[in-house]
């Protein structure tokens, strides 16, 4: 093992520890890096391979920036000056939020429906776990259960409630974190938090390495084998902003962002901080390809095992295009970043297993990405929908392209409802689901079977959109998106209430809509709409839950028909249940959180820390949460049977 080296930041004189790592490890691509104390992991060091590289100094990565920097169209974003643009806390906390947003999973083709991802396990109880993309493959979310307690972020602190059974339901230990908390993980006995530092947090034991002018990212993971007394057992501190992560075993991924920037003509590099040893990311050790020309940023994408908290970490830097998307697999982790003055989406495939990350390959496809479910790994391809956009001329289309394993398009279907854009996408083994949205909602059927020939199946076209699909089974899927009303005033619709639409694709060349329930009217939304841990189903129950804050419109205010601008005025908000089967869709019942009448009001402006955001069951009971109360409702009656008040105290 190396010999553990503290060395001082200096951004005025960066350090590279090329030559001692070759004396000390051995062959460069296996080498241990110790940077003062924290371990990475990193790949072979040169001219790369693929169409990726690592710079060879400190000097050729600030070339690489001053050239960019002179471009005109970087002088007009003010990316490599101190002026640079950085997000504030909350934008952080909504990008990660956002960035988050059941494709296939693909070593799982027999069974479509594996990854479903909403049972958890390990109590032994029946419970429901978050709503991920992809078996095995957990994603951070504000509220997580283990069948016995759930974990609350509120603002600054993570309340733990014993959750079951239902009559001891109580809060057990606030954990306060002290800085605005984003997300969590529970995963056995271990809790992990991501948290945002801002520039003026700075710890009496700080080492000059980490620089109290730049905004952080703290990773803490807590023992909880006491849940009533949990035990903080790491503390990482990443310079940068959180972007997204991924839990797979007991391997947590990680990836913090930096601005590309130059200060003072000095190069700024990230540092991370591993309880009180730290390390500077070097320029020899950032991998970025050769066609980077986007919104540039350092992407350090870091993984620990969580369950040993003497296991070191490893790391790796990436300078892209400002990163969008991310989608993952057991084994893959891919990156998309945005090119928007040519309307591309450059594509990074990262390696991962078992804690190693290792550069796999980049492609390029016309369009932009819309989320994290227009993207999935079959059967060694990856799949990709997107939509271009000609800003001369203003038209527009959607497309769905196939990647090989080196990310090269090896097939291509184009220009699919022009004029239009992606609103939801879903990848089921060999089939991929379009919503696309101007006035009417085409659902298409595409068949990706042969990955070198995909083409149109069949579509649908009905009023309003789907912004979420979900698969009830392999032959139905769930949407749940807006109604609409097609406007007089042009060529486009209003929106109006929240939708829920049951699609049967049993027929893939005539896809029909089995059923559908409108709530509310134009006003009414749902945090489902744009982040699918809001989203709980459950097929073997026949249960559907979103939280939806309702607005209506009095007709009577009115001598004619309602015009398809007007809003309605707020009248309810919390869960609503539905029964959901092939025969049809049912309100059974709503639970709300908010007993004043006074917290609903009319207009574009709803606050109120009872709004009900997640929803989950454990056994025979529903769990309603919002950031000032857990309910407690039978399933079956949905009778109140206990309620745990989450404010101070």
């Amino acid at each position: 093992m190396l010999p553990t080296m503290h060395v001082s930041l200096d951004t005025k004189k960066l350090v590279s520890f090329a030559l001692v790592a070759f004396m000390f490890g051995g062959l460069l691509g296996t080498a241990l890096w110790n940077y003062g104390g924290v371990y990475v992991q990193p790949l072979s060091q040169g001219l790369g391979f693929g169409n990726m590289r690592q710079f060879m100094d400190v000097d050729e990565l600030k070339s690489f920036l001053k050239t960019r920097q002179q471009n005109g169209y970087w002088r007009g974003h003010g990316l490599f000056s101190s002026d640079a643009v950085v997000m504030t806390a909350s934008q952080a906390a909504t990008a990660a939020t956002n960035a988050a947003n059941a494709a296939t999973e693909a070593k799982n083709a027999a069974n479509p429906l594996s990854f479903l991802g909403l049972l958890g396990a390990g109590s032994g109880r029946d419970y429901s776990g978050t709503n991920v993309q992809v078996a095995g493959v957990d994603e951070a979310d504000v509220v997580k259960t283990d069948g016995d307690y759930v974990y609350i972020v509120k603002d600054d602190t993570v309340i733990i409630v014993k959750a079951y059974p239902a009559d001891e339901a109580r809060v057990v230990h606030r954990i306060n974190i002290g800085q605005q908390v984003s997300q969590i993980y529970v995963s056995g006995d271990k809790l992990v938090v991501f948290s945002y530092l801002p520039q003026e947090t700075f710890y009496e034991d700080i080492v000059k390495g980490i620089q109290p002018e730049k905004d952080k990212t703290r990773v803490t993971v807590y023992d909880m084998r006491d849940r009533e007394n949990p035990v903080e057992e790491r503390n990482i501190v990443v310079d940068g902003y959180y972007y997204n992560s991924r839990l797979i075993g007991e391997y947590l991924y990680f990836i913090i962002t930096n601005n590309a920037w130059l200060d003072d003509d000095i190069v700024v590099l990230p540092v991370i901080r591993d309880g009180k040893e730290w390390c500077s990311i070097q320029a020899e050790d950032i991998w970025y390809p050769n066609n980077t020309r986007g919104w540039m940023n350092y992407y350090t994408i870091t993984s620990v095992n969580i369950q040993d908290p003497d296991a070191q970490m490893s790391a790796e830097t990436f300078l892209l295009d400002g990163g969008t998307v991310l989608y993952v697999s057991l084994d893959n982790m891919y990156i998309v970043g945005q090119s928007w003055y040519s309307v591309e989406s450059e594509i990074t495939r990262i390696g991962i297993s078992d804690g190693a990350i290792t550069f796999r390959g980049n492609g390029t496809v016309p369009g932009y990405v819309l989320n994290q479910f227009s993207m999935d790994e079959y059967e060694g391809y990856f799949r990709v929908a997107t939509t271009s956009r000609n800003w001369r001329s203003g038209s527009q289309g959607n497309n769905v392209y196939v990647l090989d394993e080196n990310m090269e398009t090896v097939g291509r279907l184009e220009n699919l409802a022009p004029g239009e854009e992606i609103y939801s996408a879903r990848f089921m083994g060999d089939r991929c689901y379009l919503v696309t949205f101007k006035k009417v909602d085409p659902l298409f059927t595409i068949d990706l079977s042969d990955p070198e020939d995909p083409r149109v199946l069949g579509k649908l076209k009905i009023p309003g959109y789907s912004d979420y699909l979900h698969p009830y089974d392999e032959n139905t899927l769930i949407g749940v998106g807006k109604e609409t009303e097609e406007a007089k005033e042009g060529d486009f619709a209003w929106y109006q209430g929240v939708k829920i639409s049951l699609f049967d694709v049993s027929d893939v060349e005539n896809p029909r809509e089995l059923a559908k329930i409108e709530i509310g009217d134009r006003g009414t939304d749902s945090p489902a709409l744009y982040d699918h841990h809001a989203f709980l189903f459950s097929r073997a129950r026949n249960l559907l839950v979103i939280p939806i804050l309702e607005a209506q419109i009095d007709e009577d205010d009115f001598s004619g028909p309602v015009p398809g601008n007007f809003y309605g005025e707020y009248v309810y908000q919390g869960a609503y249940v539905f029964s959901i089967s092939r025969d049809g869709i049912e309100l059974r019942g709503t639970i709300t959180h908010i007993d004043d009448d006074s917290l609903l009001r009319s207009g574009f402006q709803f606050e109120s820390e009872y709004s009900v955001e997640r929803s989950l069951y454990i056994e025979e009971n529903l769990y309603t949460i919002s950031k000032g109360m857990l309910k407690v409702n039978d399933l079956e009656t949905l009778d109140e049977v206990a309620s745990v008040e989450l404010g101070e105290g």
